[in-house]
């Protein structure tokens, strides 16, 4: 099975690295952190936000940007931007896409904008508005990736632990509860 794949590039809050980790480990989705990163990866903040979800994320670090393109010759790369010109839900994911966001402070450079147009996406949002956070826009984004892909081996419908959930269903004036 494809995995679709996150890009941190330079992240520099460890909370927002551990969030999306326990994203990823929820999702299935793969982790990649280039460096530097603004945080080490021992941090408590980071395990804290990860909870106990860390030790089962598929994570890799790379050096730098160049090291990373190098590891992924063949990576169809979505560039997460407020300065990008497509609109995220309007491009169509593939099951092993990897969606890359900048770090929170500046984003990413527009010398790799520049050079990736048609895949340049964006979450609209107010224009006074300067940025979302970090892990709430690779949410907003994995998560239409993932329902393009129809939520691949993923669980679709949840179930009440002390209660059952009941249902009305009509046939020719007969009320059933099932």
């Amino acid at each position: 099975m494809a995995a679709l794949n996150i890009v941190l590039y330079e992240p520099e809050i460890p909370e927002n690295t551990g969030n999306i980790g326990r994203t990823c480990v929820a999702t299935g989705t793969r982790l990649h952190l280039i460096e530097p990163l603004g945080f080490r990866l021992t941090e408590k903040a980071i395990r804290r936000a990860g909870m106990d979800y860390w030790k089962d994320l598929d994570v890799t670090t790379y050096m730098n940007y160049e090291e990373f393109l190098e590891k992924n010759p063949d990576a169809k790369i979505y560039m997460a931007s407020t300065k990008a010109p497509n609109v995220y839900t309007d491009v169509t994911y593939e099951p092993d896409c990897y969606i890359m966001f900048g770090k929170e402070s500046a984003g990413i450079p527009e010398e790799i904008l520049v050079e990736h147009p048609d895949t340049a996406i964006r979450i609209p949002m107010k224009e006074e508005i300067r940025s979302l956070n970090l892990a709430n826009s690779v949410s907003i984004v994995l998560y239409e990736a993932l329902r393009q892909t129809s939520f691949e081996q993923m669980q679709l419908q949840g179930q009440l632990r002390n209660q059952s959930f009941f249902f009305q269903l009509s046939i020719n004036n007969n009320l059933f509860i099932i």
